[in-house]
């Protein structure tokens, strides 16, 4: 007999208003930053498989002995901002099933460097032999020492956050923003706090049919994908045993072996839960990387799930829910590094023969942090809150210098290519109704 289970869901809402009409050029503000010195040297390029030539994505690059960090985009473009304190350095390139490759700082041009990444040969002998044979008592134990192998300390992280909406492959809304993380110790109850440091967005609204679609959490929703700071929004105590956990072919990282550890829901249970993969360091029994979605087993339920507001003559489904983090090491403690949610759902009309179909991503990447000495959070008029509209707080989109000595996520080419679009259209708007200014 199947039986239903109460389980907390990561929260990732969304909400649908009618729109009435396009939001006028005027109720944009637009940024003009004062050029300052630059205080960086940035390096753009590309990550490829070497075989194949294909981009390898959310690839890591970080700057040896320092916080300096980045990740790939979806095409595999990256931009890395050094600061010009460091003259020398060694830049370590790494991605999941791939050798770790070490660069000198010196060797990188400013622009237009492709770097090629050698699939990792794992050896047959006997390695995956030697893998635990209970996958789920591996799992408990690897969230049992998380006090022990993640950092154990205040941390201040500075993080960059985009979320972007797409009506079926096309982009119709950006919103980014760099934000302040106050991660507490892994072993500790008390839960992160956020500031928002700076943000900006874009929005076609005439692409969005007659909704307004809305992402509420903001970059929360990036930042309890941290399995192992709450773990209760996947794996608790009690719903564990509600998964079957089984072993895959293990794989490599940076030279280290890593357990990959197939979930999913147990066939009895009817509720959405979870599947999806766990990449655990062999030798620490660390959480190198998750890669899961929600197992959508009634629409109806999951529509409950994330659908907080909609209009009365559509209905709403989520059609995929998936989830990706990924951890760094320093000084052999590990901390949350990226993560990225994509929620992709369709909305049928009444009275209308085709649907709708649009996604919604966010992702965080964590570029620099050092430790919080004080220990102390911001207080609480000045977090952001769970309940932020990230596209109501942020600005229009302003110079390319916007984000100036931060690390980001190189922008996507079709982002590129909608932002600059809205962009002129916002300029022919102002300029036609007389709003704009010299």
């Amino acid at each position: 007999m199947k039986k239903s289970v109460q389980k907390s869901i990561i929260p990732f809402l969304v909400i649908l208003c009618f729109t009435i009409a396009p939001v006028s050029a005027s109720g944009y503000a637009v940024f003009q930053d004062v050029q300052q010195q630059t205080s960086f040297t940035q390096y753009k390029g590309e990550i490829l498989d070497k075989d194949s030539k294909k981009a390898l994505v959310f690839a890591t690059l970080s700057i040896e002995n320092t916080n300096v960090s980045t990740v790939s985009n979806t095409e595999g473009e990256f931009a890395l901002k050094v600061p010009n304190s460091i003259k020398e350095g060694t830049v370590q390139i790494s991605f999941l099933g791939y050798k770790t490759v070490s660069i000198p700082l010196t060797q990188f041009s400013k622009d237009k460097n492709k770097i090629y990444l050698e699939v990792t040969a794992l050896e047959l002998s006997g390695v995956d032999l030697n893998a635990p044979k209970d996958a789920r008592a591996l799992v408990k134990e690897t969230l049992k020492k998380k006090g022990e192998n993640y950092f154990d300390d205040p941390t201040l992280m500075t993080a960059f956050y985009r979320e972007t909406i797409k009506r079926r492959k096309r982009n119709v809304s950006l919103s980014e923003a760099v934000v302040n993380i106050y991660k507490t110790p892994y072993d500790s109850e008390r839960k992160d706090a956020m500031k928002l440091y700076k943000a900006r967005k874009s929005t076609d609204y005439s692409r969005l049919d007659t909704v307004a679609l809305k992402l509420q959490g903001g970059p929360y929703n990036a930042l309890l994908v941290d399995i192992m700071k709450y773990p209760e929004y996947i794996f608790t105590e009690g719903s564990i045993e509600d998964y079957d956990f089984s072993f895959e072919r293990s794989t490599r990282e940076n030279d280290r072996l890593l357990y990959v550890v197939n979930f999913e829901q147990n066939e009895d249970i009817i509720s959405p839960m979870y599947k999806g993969k766990l990449y655990i360091d062999a030798d620490m029994k660390v959480l190198k990387s998750a890669v899961y979605s929600l197992n959508i087993t009634d629409k109806e339920m999951a529509s409950k799930m994330f659908v907080r507001k909609k209009p009365r003559n559509a209905k709403v489904y989520p059609t995929e829910v998936a989830y990706r983090v990924d951890y760094r090491e320093k000084n052999g403690k590990w901390y949350y590094g990226y993560s990225n949610v994509l929620l992709e759902f369709k909305i049928n009309w009444d009275k209308k023969l085709f649907n709708s179909v649009y996604s919604m991503t966010c992702e965080m990447a964590v570029t620099d942090w050092e430790k919080n000495i004080t220990g102390k959070l911001p207080k609480s008029k000045e977090r952001i809150k769970t309940s932020i509209i990230l596209s109501d707080e942020a600005l229009g989109f302003a110079d390319p210098d916007f984000w100036g000595e931060y690390n980001i996520i190189e922008p996507e080419k079709s982002i590129e290519s909608a932002i600059r679009k809205i962009q002129r259209q916002l300029k022919r708007a102002k300029i036609n109704s007389g709003t704009s200014k010299p």
